[in-house]
């Protein structure tokens, strides 16, 4: 009985965690449509927000430029973030779950590394790689398949083997662009460059349009599937015991997590550790339960990506790219979690 009272406070703690880091959401956004090289009041935003055009408010030039900022500029930049954010942190989870590591993420495994070959080919040969988003998923499954053969020993996945297979796969397809920026011509050299440091300057709501609905399905499967997570991230053997087909689900998570991490590059290039860091911070928050680490991952990489945006944004007349921001800040925490877990 008193098992079953601390678990139901546990739950009801990670619930009330879920309404906090939401709130928190929410409050950022807001932060974000306010502040900027052209800044607004609180009102101005709640106005812009909700009037349908600028229209309505037609003779008013602030208030018609404010309309502008939020509705064309500012806003579509906090849902791609949102959207990147939580494509990213979910793929990290499904990763370290499956892999039980907690350095194990999209960026370490090469994924973003194959995506960024892809998206690189079709900006230099559009006639060919027509589909940019296409492109960037098969060439992120080819590194998936290509890794997970190379770490995989006698029929076992060795975390050690498999992180080496990360690097040495993603070294290969730095490559592999790096060629492309040599033959490309300057319209298309510039566009990788910028394009591969990262960030959320080209976001419109076409971007938003197209990202949106797959990213919002595929994390609601994962969620769903969170359960089955659980389960396999004890072992294969003890989830077969379980009645859970650990091969078949991998399969479902892992594809899941690549379609998520290839499209985000894709659209906003290269931001690493944010799969790394946000799902491992969601785990000590509430514990290892996957039905909480999934939307609670969604809401801090949302929160640490929009944070970023802020950063990006304000601290330079110009803008930094986000990846620059995050590879900053996730550097020191592999590091930090090198020294302190045993993989």
């Amino acid at each position: 009985m008193h098992r079953a009272m601390d678990s139901g406070k546990r739950n009801h703690r990670k619930k009330v965690m879920l309404v906090a880091f939401a709130t928190l959401v929410v409050a950022t956004s807001l932060i974000s449509l306010s502040i900027g090289p052209y800044d607004l009041t609180v009102k101005e935003v709640f106005q812009s927000l909700f009037r349908s055009s600028r229209f309505e408010i037609a003779g008013n030039e602030r208030s018609e430029l404010a309309w502008v900022i939020v509705w064309d500029i500012r806003l579509p930049r906090i849902l791609l973030a949102g959207l990147v954010g939580t494509a990213l942190s979910i793929s990290g989870s499904i990763f370290q779950s499956c892999f039980r590591n907690p350095l194990v993420e999209p960026y370490v495994l090469g994924v973003s590394s194959g995506a960024a070959f892809g998206a690189s080919m079709a900006i230099v040969f559009p006639a060919i790689f027509f589909s940019l988003p296409l492109t960037a998923f098969i060439f992120a499954s080819i590194t998936v398949m290509l890794t997970l053969g190379i770490g995989m020993i006698r029929g076992q996945i060795q975390t050690l083997s498999l992180i080496l297979a990360g690097v040495v796969i993603g070294s290969f397809f730095s490559a592999l662009v790096s060629i492309l920026k040599y033959i490309s011509n300057d319209a298309a050299l510039r566009e990788i460059v910028f394009w591969l440091l990262g960030g959320f300057y080209q976001s419109g709501w076409s971007e938003i349009r197209l990202l949106a609905p797959i990213t919002i399905l595929v994390s609601g499967l994962v969620w769903f599937l969170a359960w089955k997570l659980n389960v396999i991230s004890i072992g294969d053997e003890e989830a077969k015991s379980l009645g859970v087909d650990p091969r078949k689900n991998k399969i479902i998570l892992i594809l899941s997590a690549t379609l998520l991490t290839s499209l985000s590059v894709a659209y906003v290039g290269i931001i690493a550790w944010v799969g790394l860091m946000v799902p491992h911070a969601a785990r000590l928050m509430v514990g290892p339960d996957n039905r909480y680490v999934v939307p609670l991952s969604a809401l801090i990489g949302t929160l640490f990506l929009l944070f970023c945006d802020i950063l990006a944004r304000n601290l330079v007349a110009g803008e930094i790219p986000i990846g620059i921001l995050t590879s900053i800040l996730g550097a020191p925490y592999l590091i930090y979690l090198l020294r302190t877990k045993t993989v």
